[in-house]
């Protein structure tokens, strides 16, 4: 389903996405392209817009369709493109993808052909060969041809990783392009809303995204003529808000036995520092072993969760955080705050538990725009890695390791006028510096 008016809206960032997308075009052999990501991030949008011209096929999943509603569904739609097609609803995917390939012959052009089929894994129900069957259609069919881009789309991120990104079967190794589709940047939903007609501060557009992220079909819903405070409130708070309720849909749909997943989630919401691994297992409860660690896997393929690395990249110290906005703001104020009067984000945003909160999700939010922090430091020609540090007494937001043989220590805190370094505060960035200090030393020595 499109985010916006297809017809009006305008296509927001998605430059690294579209040179993808643009190569394929230019390629003289077909393309198997994997495009996922979660709900509501502009999947559909972003196909629809930038290969308006090219599409010949589209194809959607029906949401908990069974295999007789799929079938017919998949054939009405190439009626649609075609009302000379007069064969019955296939009884079989085999057949169905006959049905396509007999279609694509039917167009003559030598152009690039695009065939999207979206929501991919809502076709594929039990026991339906759907995944055989267009296995089958790309190997035998498609690959002999060199003017077709297949685009496989899907918000079920557990299906798009395992049954197609790491495929061991008939799929292996075909998918040519694969796109992970990601929120806006920070100048990114600055530049949809002014898109929009709605200017706000640099500060306000902090504030928004600390409670949404950059997830375009949130900022669409945003109201021109509202301050921030009046838009987070009416979508967020208020019992007809799009964002009211809108966290118990995003883990249901895409990801198969979702629970374990929620716990995660809701585990993570209360380590604002992230946390490692084995404490992460300890503190959801969830054994470890390959189901953890697969849906671990999926909530970082789909953004909600990121992975940190530590310095020196000591894997069992990488830090996990949840790392999606609107999440950690549903958990924290709106799920206590559903049944509250009007206005009581203007309340809540000048109480202590918002200071608190607003520090280290800004700090969240700093973490995904380390590019443009060492571009503002202009030191983004430099080769660098990216960690955090911690001992049992301090710990070091964001540590830049550069090849010139100087590291950055950065600091990050979020307030709305200049922050003063006192004197305790002084005294324990010293006290960090003295103990990462020996830490590099003794490395240097053992080296």
């Amino acid at each position: 389903m499109a985010l916006y008016n297809f017809a009006k809206a305008n296509l927001i960032g998605r430059k690294p996405e579209i040179k993808i997308l643009d190569e394929a075009l230019k390629n003289d052999h077909s393309e198997l392209i994997a495009v996922y990501g979660r709900r509501r991030i502009g999947k559909t949008f972003l196909i629809r817009k930038h290969f308006s011209k090219e599409i010949v096929v589209e194809l959607t999943g029906l949401y908990n369709g069974d295999m007789h509603d799929q079938l017919g569904n998949f054939h009405r739609e190439l009626v649609k493109r075609n009302s000379k097609i007069t064969s019955t609803v296939p009884s079989n995917w085999l057949d169905a993808f006959l049905l396509l390939e007999k279609q694509l012959e039917r167009l003559k052009s030598r152009k690039k052909k695009v065939v999207f089929i979206d929501e991919f894994p809502w076709f594929a129900t039990a026991r339906s060969k759907f995944l055989m069957a267009f296995e089958n259609f790309w190997n035998t069919y498609c690959t002999k041809r060199d003017d077709l881009i297949v685009v496989i789309c899907g918000s079920a991120a557990s299906y798009m990783v395992r049954k197609i990104i790491k495929n061991k079967g008939g799929l292996h190794n075909r998918v040519t392009r694969r796109i992970r589709l990601m929120p806006f940047s920070l100048h990114e939903t600055d530049l949809f809303l002014k898109n929009r007609g709605i200017k706000y501060s640099q500060y306000d557009i902090i504030q928004l995204y600390m409670s949404m992220g950059g997830v375009p079909h949130y900022l669409d819903k945003v109201q021109k003529g509202l301050s921030v405070a009046q838009n987070i409130d009416a979508l967020c708070f208020d019992k007809d808000g799009v964002l009211n309720d809108e966290f118990n849909q995003l883990f249901v749909s895409p990801f198969e036995d979702s629970q374990k997943h929620l716990t995660i989630i809701r585990t993570l919401a209360k380590c604002n520092k992230g946390v490692t691994r084995n404490e992460l297992i300890i503190k959801s409860g969830i054994p470890s072993g390959g189901d953890f660690s697969l849906k671990l896997e999926e909530l970082i393929e789909s953004g909600f969760v990121s992975e940190y690395p530590y310095y020196q990249n000591k894997k069992q110290l990488s830090l996990y955080r949840l790392s999606d906005e609107y999440s950690k703001f549903y958990l924290k104020f709106i799920e206590g705050n559903k049944n509250s009067e009007p206005g009581i984000w203007q309340r809540l945003h000048k109480s202590k538990s918002y200071n608190s909160w607003s520090g280290f999700t800004f700090e969240s939010i700093c973490l995904k725009h380390i590019h443009q922090i060492k571009k503002t430091l202009r030191i983004d020609a430099i080769y660098s890695t990216n960690s955090s540090w911690f001992n049992e007494n301090a710990q070091i937001d964001l540590l830049i390791n550069r090849d010139d043989n100087i590291i950055n220590l950065c600091e990050i805190k979020f307030h709305n006028a200049r922050f003063t370094i006192d004197k305790s505060y002084y005294l324990s960035l010293k006290n960090k510096l003295i103990d990462l200090s020996s830490i590099i030393n003794n490395l240097t020595v053992n080296n």
